[in-house]
């Protein structure tokens, strides 16, 4: 079967389709990878035949050139979407979201090639709502909101790279340094270099002791958080990018992040208690459904940046700290939301639609 998969360009649309071709691979199938230029950085190991890297934008105004160069951006995908598409000739067509999927399964529809439309989130984005009523639909969560009609609907759960599934590993509170991990997604967090340094300088002197401290931080932020950890005395490791992220999450005992369908689902398989702050402003709040779906469970806590000091976040991390109890049931119940083989069962979709022979 030749699959070609299209996602956005950042970590937490091409995580999942990188998962997916990992297995399709596998099963002896061909895959191709439409995306945009951000991705050029993060899909060297992916597992593709050839990347296309294809042009696609969003209204980011409401003006006369704002719409002009939406349409031009598209206009160009669409037609390097189609080239791409006659080329491959595919069976299946998948799309992870974000605007730059529009061009190649629109390409994929007008070629009759068949769809599966994979939704990371909570709630359905715009992109895939658009593309939903003429593909198969497949889920992370149980429950989505905002979800079309389409062909099909099943929920298989969020891919997850090789590298998360080796990183599960039972929780452990009893170790005396207690390492507390911080990251913002695929581009950092701005408001954790603000926010954290100080929650941590207000706690009392024991628990500074005993923590060890791994950040991301944006590159413009590195040098002054640096100095700010300085003046805390507390052990702190930081850095622009860790490539290692899965293995970090399994060492931590507690988790300071976003909430991206990607990062809750690495969470949920690797097991690890979070306090999870959305992105503020976006347009389909997606990362705080994604927050209020752990939180349900019971495996983390959702704290919203415009209500969020570093007095409230010390007090939520102190209080954590003394409680590995609490701790360990957190990471318990945060498995509970954890699909380890939803790239099987998606490559299983792919096959069932794509007529490559679900096994």
């Amino acid at each position: 079967m030749r699959a070609m998969l299209a996602a956005g360009g950042t970590g937490g649309h091409l995580f999942p389709a990188e998962a997916l071709a990992t297995v399709l691979v596998r099963r002896g199938h061909e895959v191709e990878l439409v995306t945009d230029r951000r991705a050029r950085t993060l899909c060297d190991a992916f597992p593709a035949r050839r990347v296309h890297f294809v042009a696609a934008a969003t209204l980011a105004k409401r003006t006369p050139r704002g719409v002009a160069t939406m349409a031009l951006a598209n206009a160009a995908g669409l037609a390097r979407s189609w080239g791409a598409m006659r080329g491959q000739r595919p069976d299946v067509a998948v799309g992870f979201g974000g605007y730059p999927t529009v061009p190649p399964l629109t390409a994929a529809r007008a070629l009759k090639v068949p769809a599966v439309v994979h939704e990371a989130n909570a709630v359905m984005g715009r992109a895939n709502r658009r593309l939903a009523r003429h593909a198969h639909v497949a889920t992370s969560f149980p429950s989505v909101k905002g979800l079309p009609q389409a062909r099909s609907v099943t929920h298989v759960g969020i891919p997850v790279r090789e590298a998360v599934l080796a990183a599960a590993a039972p929780y452990d509170a009893s170790e005396g340094t207690f390492r507390l991990l911080v990251f913002g997604g695929s581009q950092g967090a701005r408001a954790f270099a603000d926010l954290v340094p100080p929650a941590l300088a207000a706690l009392c002197e024991a628990r500074r002791a005993r923590l060890a401290v791994t950040q991301q931080c944006r590159p413009e932020d590195l040098e002054r958080t640096t100095a700010a950890y300085a003046a805390t005395e507390v052990d702190a490791e930081l850095a622009a990018f860790f490539a290692d992220l899965p293995a970090r999450i399994a060492a931590s005992h507690l988790v300071v992040c976003r909430a991206g369908a990607s990062t809750v689902a690495e969470l949920a398989v690797i097991g690890r208690p979070a306090l999870l702050v959305p992105l503020p402003g976006a347009l389909d709040q997606d990362q705080a459904h994604n927050a209020d779906a752990l939180a349900a469970i019971g495996g983390g806590r959702r704290l919203d940046q415009a209500r969020l000091t570093p007095g409230a976040l010390a007090k939520e991390i102190g209080g954590l700290m003394d409680d590995p109890a609490r701790l360990s049931a957190m990471a318990q119940r945060a498995r509970r939301l954890a699909v380890p083989d939803a790239a099987e069962r998606l490559a299983d979709l792919c096959e069932r639609v794509g007529g490559g022979g679900a096994r």
